[in-house]
């Protein structure tokens, strides 16, 4: 291993405090689950990047069929919360910038998972139950019969985790194998198939297998 204390000094003691603390008091251990705690994380970002994928095409299939256009969010139809409605400017000021403006499938792919989770909220005044859920996002996910009450949590749990990995924080206090099995049960529900092809190439189970300490209660 590199130089502890340098490393110590590149990464921050403050950064390092959590993991030193959950390793057991050791700077070597604490380093040794910093660095599992990055590996993990970027196997559950593979699969949760294709998990978006999947997502955010079944999504855009049925806004385009309910709204009759590809770029249906300037469908008359459509009452989207302030709060996506800035999301679908950004996107579409980005791609105006990079001189894709005129591609409905570029704006799509850069909106924002946290976009499409929001699609599957209460949507607040907007009600999306009745305005998207019941008219057409439920065919989104065929396999999956219950209510989009039950769904929404599912979904923003995975949200936040992902969140948590792109900005680099800790998720070794996280029931991980549980984040795992919610990732391609909802997948299963869009495209059993593509699910399968997920738990055939996830590094998830691997790494899980090499924890290098045990786990805490989760937290989050």
């Amino acid at each position: 291993m590199a130089d502890i204390v340098a490393l110590e000094r590149a990464l921050s003691a403050g950064r390092l405090e959590p993991y030193v603390k959950a390793a057991g008091g050791g700077l070597a251990e604490g380093i040794q689950l910093y660095e599992w705690n990055t590996a993990v994380s970027a196997a559950f970002f593979e699969v949760l990047g294709h998990f978006e994928v999947v997502l955010r095409n079944a999504l855009h299939e049925q806004l385009r069929v309910m709204g009759g256009r590809e770029d249906w969010w300037l469908a008359s139809r459509f009452d989207f919360t302030p709060p996506a409605n800035d999301m679908i400017a950004k996107a579409s000021a980005e791609m105006g910038r990079r001189g894709a403006s005129g591609s409905p499938g570029h704006v799509v792919a850069a909106l924002p998972f946290g976009f499409w989770v929001a699609l599957l909220s209460a949507g607040g005044d907007c009600n999306y139950e009745m305005s998207l859920w019941r008219p057409g996002l439920r065919r989104a996910f065929p396999g999956y019969s219950g209510t989009r009450a039950r769904l929404h949590p599912r979904l923003n749990t995975l949200r936040l985790l992902r969140n948590r990995i792109a900005h680099h924080e800790p998720i070794y206090r996280r029931h991980l194998a549980a984040d795992q099995d919610t990732v391609l049960e909802l997948a299963g529900w869009i495209v059993p198939g593509f699910a399968n092809w997920m738990r055939e190439r996830s590094r998830v189970p691997k790494f899980l297998a090499e924890r290098p300490f045990s786990a805490e209660p989760p937290c989050d």
